[in-house]
């Protein structure tokens, strides 16, 4: 039961807030404009100050395992490519390819890594180590899906590029993406133990407070009833990969492997989190589907105080954790 309230109130609340934004934007509260200009503040200075800070502030050395960093990367990548290969062999809408792919495997770990660990061992564990390890591959995987689905465009259309330019354009969309950058900046900081003044650091820990809930309420108020329920099915479909497909062939095989304790804990909230709210701004920022993704942002976190909740259940009962 404290399981359950715990994924309840880690959940829930995020949830209210998709669906404060949606109802304040139908009160005429928000425009189209202010979600435009909200969208690009995000995308460029909220999320990456978010990473920034809790990448550079990560006691990363302390808790290096590197048995654990290279199960998350390597659950990450399979999840990744299994999900963009299966859409881009099975969906007929192309210019949703990437952003099918991205909702799948992308995960709140940022938000409630630190939080689920702490919550049950005290301290923030393994989630900063698996953090470091996955959210770098978040952003680059991302960019390479959406920057490749882009070049069919809105209507589904293919705009012809060379594999030059392609390659190109991807890379380019790796090395200016904020979040990315930001990751990049922030390594430094954890790894040699530098500390940021606290001026500085209230200024940054201001910003970072802000990024999750604007997102969340930016999310809500773009969210369109009427065309997600023409993207019910693949809504569903990622939302049932992320949930459900992940935790069950990485969860075991974590076990099987051999790790217990806070490790586990780390790679089962990296597996079974919801859908970050990052997915919805990158696909918005660099026009692609973001109905798609804000559909199943929204399912996944109603969803997940549920599997979040079996997922504990099952390792405490276990003795695993």
């Amino acid at each position: 039961m404290d399981s359950f309230i715990f994924s309840l109130n880690a959940t829930v609340p995020v949830f209210l807030i998709i669906v404060f934004g949606f109802v304040l934007m139908r009160f005429g509260m928000f425009t189209e404009d202010f979600i435009r200009v909200c969208d690009r503040f995000n995308f460029k200075v909220t999320l990456p100050i978010l990473l920034f800070v809790d990448i550079a502030t990560a006691d990363i050395r302390e808790s290096f395992d590197w048995r654990f960093s290279v199960f998350c990367i390597v659950a990450t990548t399979v999840m990744f490519f299994g999900a963009w290969i299966g859409a881009a062999l099975l969906m007929k809408d192309k210019w949703s390819v990437g952003a099918f792919a991205m909702s799948s495997f992308r995960g709140s770990t940022a938000v409630l890594g630190v939080a689920f660990c702490t919550n049950i061992y005290g301290d923030a564990g393994f989630a900063p180590l698996m953090i470091v390890s996955v959210v770098p591959l978040y952003n680059i995987y991302s960019v390479l899906a959406m920057t490749i689905s882009g070049k069919y465009g809105e209507a589904g259309a293919e705009q012809k590029q060379t594999k030059g330019q392609l390659v190109k354009s991807v890379l380019w969309g790796i090395i200016t993406n904020p979040l990315i950058f930001a990751i990049v900046v922030a390594i430094p900081f954890a790894m040699w133990k530098i500390t940021i003044p606290t001026i500085p650091m209230k200024f940054l820990n201001s910003i970072k407070a802000i990024a999750t809930p604007l997102a969340l309420l930016v999310l809500g108020a773009g969210f369109q009833p009427a065309e997600a329920k023409n993207k019910l099915k693949p809504t569903v479909i990622a939302t049932f990969l992320k949930l459900v497909v992940g935790p069950g062939i990485f969860l075991p095989l974590a076990v099987w492997f051999g790790f217990r304790g806070a490790p586990l804990v780390a790679i089962m909230v990296m597996l079974t989190s919801p859908t970050t709210v990052a997915c919805y701004i990158m696909a918005k920022s660099m026009k692609n589907d973001a109905v798609l993704t804000s559909g199943v942002v929204a399912l996944s976190t109603l969803l997940s105080s549920v599997t979040i909740t079996l997922s504990v259940f099952v390792l405490r009962s276990c003795g695993f954790i």
